[in-house]
């Protein structure tokens, strides 16, 4: 294992995969241009945790190597919770699945575009004003279909198997958006609520250029109910 402090945040190498503390118990890890997160609940040692969000097709082997690599050969969530569905939040949800016999959680808003029913609204090229914005045409838009795996959360703000968590709602980039938030010591997944790197620009998702900004403008389908939250 090889670590590394950078920017306040630890990164660690290990089992062939990179991955990042983000606080106590909760790590993350930078799929191309996405994140996923595993928060584990109690105390050092306890193994009871879930994944948040699936990044992109084709990344299954590389979450599950990390979560093997935190708590041991044969380690398996008990829940996986989507913040919401659009494709890079999805991806290896059929990879992680067919090794995890786990719900999915997500907020009921953001269920008819996880059980079939709906495609989310085409991503709009011409705002954002870079290449990612030009290209998001060929970005897919349609449902996933997770039948009887997917859950809806409650009416509340529990996360499931994370008593010490609770989730907000934070519509405007996807109907159903959620975010996690940690009360104990104000930690927060903010997902697509805001990003940390301008999601238009090609040059900013590769080089990935710490800045501030707004979620990507090409998938953000209600501007005003964004503003007012």
């Amino acid at each position: 294992m090889e670590t590394t402090e950078k920017n306040g945040y630890t990164k660690i190498k290990s089992s062939g995969v990179e991955y990042f503390t983000v606080g106590p118990r909760v790590w993350g890890m930078k799929i191309v241009f996405v994140n996923v997160y595993i928060i584990a609940a109690g105390e050092e040692g306890a193994n009871n945790w879930i994944l948040v969000d699936a990044a992109l097709k084709g990344s299954g082997r590389k979450i599950i190597r990390m979560a093997e690599d935190l708590f041991g050969p044969g380690a398996k969530p008990s829940a996986i919770v989507l913040t919401h569905g659009h494709f890079d939040h999805v991806g290896a949800l059929e990879e992680l699945l067919a090794v995890w016999d786990v719900p999915v959680y997500a907020h009921y808003l953001e269920l008819p575009y996880l059980k079939g029913i709906s495609s989310y609204p085409p991503p709009d090229p011409m705002v954002g004003g870079g290449m990612m914005s030009v290209m998001s045409w060929m970005f897919p838009n349609s449902p996933k279909d997770l039948g009887r795996k997917v859950r809806r959360l409650g009416t509340d703000d529990k996360v499931p198997g994370l008593p010490d968590w609770r989730f907000i709602h934070t519509p405007g980039h996807a109907p159903g958006q959620i975010s996690l938030f940690r009360d104990l010591d104000k930690t927060l997944i903010a997902a697509d609520t805001f990003v940390t790197t301008k999601q238009e620009s090609a040059f900013s998702v590769i080089t990935q250029k710490k800045v501030l900004s707004g979620p990507p403008k090409y998938f953000t389908i209600d501007w005003g109910l964004r503003r007012n939250r």
